[in-house]
């Protein structure tokens, strides 16, 4: 749940220079988190991570998009870790609602995480391996049409390594472009190492000026796709 009675959190700052330079920063929380909503709310993503999630995160992401003050071609997505499967999620299965995602640390394939959460959530493999592979990512790779960009530590030891690897051959065997940059024996925070955390921030600023430019939609639509 990241729609909270309170301000702050790790990315604020970020967050807040973003808004500052014209981007508009919004949370939504899509059902299945741990929100006061009764129990068919949290329930609901049991055997259907990634389904029922990035469903939610569209049709709010589609009704913002209406608002007047909003450009619905330059609607972008990041996230890490649970977040980073969302943002695949959302790129591979509405290909035509966001325009640019940043990826930090995802999961692509549900198989290649700790069976502590996955078999919790979606039950075992054996048991239930079409929705497996529905609630992955990385069986929709190839309808990827906009911006992506992904970001992993090789080591770590979370979300292994191996689950970006993945990801990127299947990206390549659909012939579908898109950014990849990797950090070195950097673990699930991408933190270790001198510097790593500001060049982190600034490789995601950088992307979304360059994919994503912030903007009257006159002068920016036809250069953000």
């Amino acid at each position: 749940q990241t729609v909270l009675d309170r301000w702050g959190g790790r990315d604020r700052l970020w967050h807040t220079l973003l808004a500052q330079q014209g981007y508009i920063v919004m949370s939504v929380d899509n059902r299945g988190t741990p929100a006061p909503r009764g129990r068919a709310w949290r329930k609901i993503i049991y055997r259907k991570m990634g389904i029922v999630n990035s469903g939610d995160q569209a049709a709010a992401a589609r009704a913002i998009a209406k608002w007047p003050f909003v450009d619905p071609a330059r609607i972008g997505i990041w996230g890490w870790s649970g977040g980073g499967s969302s943002t695949l999620n959302a790129m591979f299965r509405y290909p035509d609602v966001y325009a640019t995602g940043m990826a930090v640390a995802p999961v692509p394939d549900l198989h290649y995480y700790d069976s502590i959460y996955q078999e919790r959530y979606g039950g075992l493999p054996k048991d239930h391996p079409e929705e497996w592979k529905q609630s992955s990512p990385i069986t929709f790779a190839g309808q990827l049409k906009g911006n992506l960009l992904v970001v992993h530590g090789t080591g770590d030891d979370n979300v292994h390594y191996q689950g970006t690897e993945a990801l990127i051959n299947a990206l390549v065997a659909a012939n579908r472009q898109f950014s990849m940059f990797s950090y070195p024996n950097r673990s699930h925070s991408i933190s270790e190492g001198v510097g790593t955390s500001k060049h982190l921030m600034g490789l995601l600023t950088r992307y979304l000026h360059d994919k994503m430019p912030a903007g009257p939609a006159s002068a920016t639509t036809s250069s953000a796709r």
